[in-house]
């Protein structure tokens, strides 16, 4: 059985980008995050904050903010550590994170989240909370290194 060689090349190219892609993924790491973040709403609230991102041993100092819009009423501060995934290098966990969900804190309260951004970079994110809040909004943060 003879085989073409247009056949074999698009075979070839096939294999080719199917391991390319196989290799991107398998080159990803990971690394750790910590940041306080402190919120503020009536319908429509702000948060801002800073922390630091641990990659390769080596530590980043990054900026949070955002933005949500909803339900949403009262002021905390969250400390968020966690692990961010699916990142080649420290400044692929910068971008816009977004996410919907509820909850609330009436003097303390925990909080788990995980949330990806336009690079692909996923946060999987605990905190504890401080302060009175009541939320069922729709929320976007944006991450920076300083």
């Amino acid at each position: 059985m003879k085989i073409s060689s247009r056949f074999r090349s698009v075979a070839v190219a096939i294999i080719a980008a199917a391991a390319v892609s196989f290799a991107s993924v398998a080159h990803a790491d990971s690394g750790t995050i910590r940041f306080a973040i402190y919120k503020a709403a009536f319908f429509i609230g702000g948060s801002g904050g800073e922390g630091t991102l641990t990659f390769h041993g080596r530590r980043y100092p990054i900026s949070v903010g955002g933005i949500s819009g909803g339900l949403a009423f009262g002021a905390s501060k969250t400390y968020f550590k966690g692990t961010v995934r699916h990142i080649r290098r420290a400044r692929d966990v910068t971008g816009v994170y977004g996410a919907a969900g509820g909850g609330g804190a009436l003097g303390k309260g925990a909080q788990v989240i995980v949330m990806t951004n336009d690079k692909g970079a996923q946060l999987e994110l605990t905190g504890r909370q401080v302060g009175l809040q009541v939320n069922a909004d729709l929320s976007g943060m944006s991450i920076s290194l300083k």
